[in-house]
């Protein structure tokens, strides 16, 4: 189980990765010291990236499309290769129930998606495929993102001990 003091730390991260240690360290109580040891060393192990969050149809991309498709074995990893290199799938992930990757795509409209849909049921072979068009973003990227869901999390027994989130702005 991991401790209070790095979930917290870790929140204030997930909410805002350019904040400062040492505005974290005031909302925290936390020395900079401690929480500049915490991040290399939650780099290492915890922290995959540090990364932007981006509104794609201010870019242009208005539509964006979760796909899931299902095909034999010899081609999985081929499909695999070619969806990991592709530049317009933003999240790619391994699944289960009858389907094999779950990507999400980014598209400038639906006749670009349907003509990259067409062209991988082309190029492989393709045994069963799902197509679902994004509307609206309700949540996104909130997991741990606020100080207030460890009370929660802490009620159902994640958390070491319930934290305050008053105590932490929230």
């Amino acid at each position: 189980m991991i401790r209070k003091a790095d979930l917290l730390f870790l929140t204030f991260l997930r909410r805002n990765a350019r904040e400062t240690l040492t505005t974290i360290s005031r909302k925290t109580n936390i020395p900079i010291s401690t929480l500049y040891d915490k991040l290399r060393q939650h780099e290492t192990n915890v922290i995959l990236k540090h990364t932007t969050l981006v509104d794609f149809e201010k870019l242009g991309y208005n539509c964006r499309a979760e796909i899931m498709l299902s095909s034999p074995k010899d081609d999985r990893d081929k499909i695999r290769v070619f969806l990991k290199g592709y530049p317009l799938i933003n999240s790619l992930f391994k699944i289960n129930n009858g389907y094999d990757f779950l990507a999400e795509g980014v598209f400038e409209n639906a006749k670009e998606l349907e003509e990259f849909v067409e062209m991988l049921e082309s190029k492989f072979q393709i045994s069963d495929k799902k197509v679902f068009y994004v509307i609206e973003d309700i949540k996104r990227e909130e997991f741990l993102s606020e100080p207030g869901s460890l009370s929660q999390l802490a009620q159902m027994k994640y958390v070491e001990k319930p934290i305050n989130a008053q105590k932490y702005g929230c």
